[in-house]
């Protein structure tokens, strides 16, 4: 975990539109290119750029204006930086590196000296989140996290439990099949979960007055499939198990604190060492978190929910497989 606790953002990936490339326009992006802190996207047309902030595959875009050369020498450049405000630390940090590159290639290009007077304007624009609220961001987020310890750490908690009293076995021995057991398992900690997902969102969207621009069947749709994800891991937690001390302490070690540390919740994905960007890949919550902010303030932008629904998707009927295989093999 100490790997993903970082505040430092690097490769944050950005487009930078050139309406009129000429030697400093080219030397300003070079600029950009070699910042850590940047991944740099470059292009003549921006609306490419727009579906690219909108499906999430940038975080702001750049926009060197055709006059660029001449405004340099009037002393007065504009310079536009439109920002995804989904991410509020990140779009703060865009602004903030982008200073940084642009004072820095001035006094490469020795144009603090020459004009030392020059005049910068920088129009910025945020997107999805105009006033830049961390709640707008971290409030739907935290949905994620309290059904993943609904579905996850409570299941683990009370299945276990029925393991130690011996009254799993008895369940076992009766005429119903594996199937019917699990979902009749599942079920009542699913509808639990329902009913704490219609609070948040009502308590997110009406107290904290988060805007939801999505449609709710779809919310509806996307939470049910992760509440299944979470619920299949607690019931395998309890299976391998058996034991509530145990399985309490599995599900928060394999449920929460991944999703709360490593799932984009807090920090930036991108942002972590390679090997555990791969990681985050098995991480349920890292795909319904990412689901639920864009719902939120983006609104039903399949480009981005349908891949992240996928994902769900095997990750769900994997782990049911698992748990189908290792009770079968216990009846046998």
């Amino acid at each position: 975990m100490g790997y993903a606790i970082s505040l430092d953002s690097k490769n944050i990936p950005v487009g930078i539109v050139v309406e009129q490339s000429s030697r400093y326009t080219q030397s300003l992006v070079d600029a950009f290119k070699m910042s850590p802190s940047f991944h740099v996207y470059e292009g003549k047309n921006r609306e490419v750029f727009n579906e690219a902030i909108q499906r999430g595959e940038i975080r702001s875009i750049i926009v060197i204006p055709s006059s660029f050369a001449k405004d340099l020498f009037a002393n007065s450049v504009k310079i536009q930086i439109i920002a995804d405000g989904t991410e509020p630390n990140i779009a703060g940090y865009v602004q903030k590196y982008s200073s940084e590159v642009w004072q820095n290639w001035l006094t490469l290009e020795g144009f603090d000296k020459r004009n030392s007077g020059i005049n910068v304007e920088v129009s910025s624009r945020y997107w999805f989140n105009a006033p830049l609220y961390s709640r707008y961001f971290l409030l739907p987020g935290s949905i994620a996290i309290i059904l993943t310890l609904i579905g996850t750490l409570l299941t683990a908690l009370v299945v276990s439990r029925e393991w130690e009293r011996g009254t799993m076995e008895a369940i076992m021995s009766t005429p119903i099949t594996i199937v019917e057991l699990l979902l009749g398992k599942l079920f009542p900690y699913f509808v639990l979960g329902m009913v704490s997902l219609l609070i948040c969102v009502t308590i997110t969207i009406t107290w904290f007055e988060v805007p939801y621009r999505g449609s709710y069947w779809l919310l509806f749709v996307t939470s049910s499939l992760y509440l299944f994800v979470a619920l299949s891991l607690g019931l395998l937690i309890s299976t391998l198990a058996k034991n509530q001390f145990v399985a309490a302490q599995a599900a928060l070690i394999v449920g929460f604190l991944p999703a709360f540390l490593l799932s984009g919740f807090l920090f930036q994905i991108s942002s972590m060492p390679l090997w555990l960007q791969y990681m985050t890949h098995a991480i349920p919550a890292r795909y319904f978190i990412e689901i639920l902010q864009t719902l939120f303030l983006a609104g039903d932008i399949y480009e981005v929910i349908f891949p992240n629904l996928l994902a769900m998707l095997f990750l769900g009927a994997f782990l049911f497989a698992v748990i189908l295989k290792i009770i079968r093999k216990r009846l046998d």
